[in-house]
């Protein structure tokens, strides 16, 4: 099972009404929300955890999830509003402004991290949710714990969390996704040593190029993936938009591979927003189906496998980007793609 936490906005999307101009309309969203989205419509089992409101707005959002077949049994419903994330696209360029203060999402606390399933196998998480507090520490614990192996009471105690993975046999692979936002974070150095700390963690690290353009400046995309093997993570991929996506894995028997897959043409752009958490989903989702969703599995992927899970996932990007807002593809719509 790939559970992924973090944030579940709703996303405002700017819309023109013949009444009354721009109008914005609300849609269920978020990284991680939408990342589990795109895994369980793929036939992944995919479970999301966090904070979801008791109101109408958290109604749609539980029900979306259903809708996709993603497990809820560890969201904790909240009195809090959830984040708000208004969306404005102009010539395919697109802002956000968040209104986040005092939200269901951002509330997250230690005292209810979970005890996983015995089933999970990958945990994901990042954007938004690793900028606000307390929820930003919370999901730092929750990582810190999975890395070190917390299979026992001292280690929880020390760590200040429950037994979080009493349950599982192995580790799980712990996948992340920073999804930046700048203007979201008040020190960048600050945040850029987090950031290494967390992929530091990590298996899977994928960033877009934006977010390797922020972390890495004085470096190409290709050099921010050879940053981020160096911390630790087994796999770097970077997202290049319309260019396509490239990988780096450093196997265990410390021989590399590097795979650079071109773009699609699609054949209209609607927005943006989702493809990288698609990406992201489909992924996770590709290498969880064919029985790579493991720490040994993912630290020996063969070019092949890497280059087909890349493929995968680019295409279910594509697809969202030709609707608008975040709307997952199905295995018959990404198999069919031929734009």
């Amino acid at each position: 099972m790939i559970i992924c936490t973090g944030e579940a906005v709703i996303d405002m999307f700017q819309k023109n009404s013949p009444d009354f101009g721009d109008v914005f309309m609300p849609l269920p969203g978020g990284c991680s929300y939408n990342t589990s989205i795109a895994a369980g419509v793929l036939g992944a089992s995919a479970a999301f955890f966090g904070r979801i409101s008791k109101n109408f707005f958290g109604d749609a959002q539980i029900q979306r999830l259903r809708e996709y077949k993603v497990k809820d049994d560890l969201i904790i419903r909240s009195d809090q509003n959830p984040i708000l994330a208004l969306i404005k696209t102009k010539e395919s360029k697109t802002e956000y402004a968040f209104y986040d203060e005092g939200t269901a999402d951002r509330l997250l606390s230690v005292d209810e991290l979970p005890e996983l399933p015995g089933e999970t196998t990958c945990v994901m998480f990042g954007s938004v949710s690793m900028c606000m507090e307390p929820i930003a520490s919370t999901i730092d614990t929750f990582i810190t714990g999975l890395k070190s192996g917390v299979w026992n009471v001292s280690e929880a105690l020390k760590l200040k969390t429950k037994l979080i993975v009493k349950n599982l046999k192995t580790p799980p692979v712990i996948a992340f996704d920073p999804n930046i936002r700048p203007f979201m974070i008040k020190d960048r150095e600050a945040y850029i040593k987090k950031f290494e700390r967390w992929v530091s963690l990590c298996d899977i690290v994928k960033i877009s190029d934006e977010d390797s353009r922020y972390i890495y400046p004085d470096k190409t995309p290709e050099e921010a993936l050879r940053e981020m093997i160096d911390l630790g993570a087994s796999l770097a991929i970077v997202t290049l938009g319309c260019e396509g996506a490239a990988a780096l894995s450093r196997r265990g028997d410390k021989t590399e591979i590097k795979i650079k897959i071109g773009g699609i043409k699609i054949p209209r752009l609607a927005d943006t927003v989702g493809a990288g958490d698609t990406f992201m989903g489909a992924l996770l989702a590709r290498l969880e189906l064919s029985g790579k969703m493991s720490h040994n599995a993912v630290a020996n992927l063969s070019a092949d496998h890497l280059s087909d899970a890349l493929t995968f996932a680019n295409k279910a990007a594509a697809i969202v980007c030709t609707r608008y807002g975040a709307q997952p593809p199905a295995l018959n719509e990404i198999e069919d793609f031929n734009p």
